[in-house]
């Protein structure tokens, strides 16, 4: 799943395939140690798209903070003058 796909998810979608993906590679973890994994390397893609997901969920309140810091040093400026 590349970035942009995740990007035009809405966050309940995000959440959801979060969850899926979680769960999927649970289960492809088990196979492999049960030894009956049939494709070993989809571990990889599924790590990461996890973190891809994870990314945009860590990033958005990072961008909410760094906007809010940014009207109170315009307001701060404002004042001032």
């Amino acid at each position: 799943m590349k970035m942009q796909e995740i990007k035009e998810l809405s966050e309940k979608d995000r959440d959801e395939k979060l969850s899926d993906l979680r769960e999927e590679y649970f289960n492809l973890k088990f196979q492999l140690a049960m030894g009956k994994i049939e494709n070993p390397g989809r571990l990889k893609y599924m790590r990461r798209d996890i973190a891809r997901i994870m990314t945009l969920k860590d990033d958005k309140p990072k961008a909410e903070v760094a906007e809010a810091k940014e009207e109170q040093d315009s307001k701060k400026t404002a004042d001032k003058k």
